[in-house]
């Protein structure tokens, strides 16, 4: 729809939303909203917009400091920077090759395999030892294991097919996608299409054979070569970046959502919601009037104002969702408040290419590297040889970074941005040689920045839906649902907001005349 069309629909009376968070959750929600007739106000407690998408610069060259890519054989966010102007901007990484840190070398990211689940050992030899590789090959030999409803990963296929892939390329995978336990991470949640076809095969070979055969992409949304944030068509490049920055994504979106009539806010937390009844129709602060309508509305409660409206979708993490949740829905809350999230910190490094141009050649885009060596980085992405923007943007520099902190490692994310500068470089030295010097350094945190998806948690959220269907006026959106990824967190924005259309539809009187 056109924001013409649009502000005739909100002129004329659409719902009244509000969108209580502001990463890309939110504002995916809104923009759905606003360009279907309501009118939205979006209100985000901190100072920025964007949640985990954070466009920065270091020593002058532009770079992401959060998530840095989108999974492009998803088509929600690739398809929603299309609508907001971006779709010039939207490109595939310069270079899809990556190794893995392993055993004191980097060793090239093996082909053929589904989440580091291999279709044919022989294809780690480089990585496993020979013994790791035969370990693989007895899953055909083995009778059929029994997965039920869900079982962690990491578990599943160390019983079919070793310890060892799992340690070296399995766990590196996830820990990229969730900063987290590979032996924790549901199978279900995390790849489900090897889920299911593991129910259907008698053996983990036939299963990983089978959606190789239905090409099914794997659901996650890994932040560029395993940097841990949560991301067909650009030439079959599996992962695509935005010119600028994946950071600049939640700015446009907001902008398209301004220009369509919608309200945001930052700045504004939300401390309350009170369940009403209230006029069908003004949806302002608390003194718009609050009774007539049998239907009851929403208030959603700010240090400074009170808002009314028809509805209301909630894109926060589990926990702010739980505590506006308690006293709605106590079962819901209950459950969002038991997801546990892993904190994570990126450390993005600037070089002189001139005094790197006698060291070493940094392979590919970057390398993963597996926890069970006992590094501290998790992984290394070479910002200005996978991204061309920044190659462009940057000539003279050599931009990496790296990430540091998984599931339970809190001590590691609290260090001294000094302390994770220096065992960035220790590590990188380590593994490529690289002895230059920085010109320049920045460290993110992202604390509490990743929900984990143990064994059980697509049954959890079911749980909470179940919980929330009877609030009417109210949706859920964020990546502790759906995925972690971008198009995930897009793909249950739009869920979300498309509950609230059709429930508009069905309560308006005069819908269908």
């Amino acid at each position: 729809m056109s924001p013409m069309n649009a502000h005739a629909q909100q002129a004329a009376g659409g719902p009244e939303v509000v969108v209580v968070g502001g990463g890309i959750s939110g504002l995916a929600a809104a923009h759905r909203l606003v360009t279907a007739g309501a009118r939205v106000t979006l209100l985000e407690g901190g100072d920025r917009l964007g949640g985990k998408l954070r466009a920065g610069e270091i020593a002058g060259a532009p770079v992401d400091l959060g998530a840095e890519s989108l999974l492009a054989r998803r088509p929600e966010a690739v398809a929603l920077a299309e609508r907001v102007g971006l779709a010039g901007r939207v490109q595939a990484p310069a270079t899809i090759t990556a190794s893995v840190w392993s055993r004191g070398a980097l060793v090239p990211m093996p082909k053929g395999h589904v989440m580091g689940v291999p279709a044919d050992g022989n294809a780690l030899a480089g990585l496993l030892s020979a013994a790791g590789v035969e370990r693989i090959g007895r899953d055909a030999a083995l009778p059929p294991t029994e997965i039920g409803e869900d079982v962690a990963i990491g578990a599943y296929v160390a019983e079919r097919m070793g310890h060892e892939v799992v340690d070296r390329l399995v766990e590196p995978l996830l820990g990229g996608v969730y900063a987290g336990d590979a032996y924790r991470i549901s199978m279900r949640a995390a790849v489900p299409a090897l889920f299911a076809a593991a129910r259907r095969h008698p053996t983990l070979h036939e299963a990983v054979r089978a959606v190789q055969r239905a090409g099914a992409a794997t659901p996650s949304d890994a932040a560029g070569a395993g940097t841990g944030l949560a991301g067909g068509g650009l030439g079959g490049a599996a992962f695509a970046g935005i010119e600028g920055g994946v950071g600049t994504l939640p700015l446009a979106v907001a902008d398209a959502v301004r220009a369509a009539g919608g309200t945001i806010r930052t700045g504004t937390p939300v401390t309350e919601l009170r369940r009403t009844a209230g006029s069908a129709s003004g949806a302002g602060d608390s003194g718009a009037g609050e009774s007539g309508a049998s239907t009851g509305r929403w208030q959603v409660v700010t240090p400074e104002r009170t808002y009314t409206a028809d509805a209301v979708v909630l894109a926060t993490p589990a926990g702010p969702a739980a505590a506006l949740l308690a006293a709605h829905a106590p079962a819901a809350a209950a459950e969002l408040g038991a997801v546990e999230y892993a904190s994570m910190a990126l450390v993005t490094l600037a070089f002189r290419r001139a005094d790197v141009q006698d060291g070493p050649a940094l392979p590919g885009s970057g390398f993963l590297v597996p926890p069970v060596d006992g590094h501290t980085i998790k992984a290394s992405t070479f910002s200005s040889r996978k991204w061309r923007w920044v190659d462009e943007a940057a000539p003279d520099l050599l931009v990496l970074r790296t990430s540091v902190g998984r599931h339970g490692e809190e001590e590691q994310v609290h260090r001294e941005d000094a302390d994770l500068v220096d065992v960035s470089l220790k590590d990188l030295a380590a593994a490529t040689g690289l002895a230059a010097r920085p010109v320049a350094t920045t460290v993110t945190r992202w604390i509490g920045g990743l929900p984990q998806y143990p064994v059980g948690h697509l049954a959890r959220v079911e749980r909470i839906r179940a919980a929330v269907a009877g609030l009417p006026g109210l949706a859920l959106a964020g990546a502790v649902y759906e995925g972690v990824g971008i198009p995930a967190c897009v793909a249950s924005a739009e869920r979300a907001a498309d509950e609230i259309i059709a429930t508009s539809k069905t309560t308006d009187p005069g819908a269908g005349h």
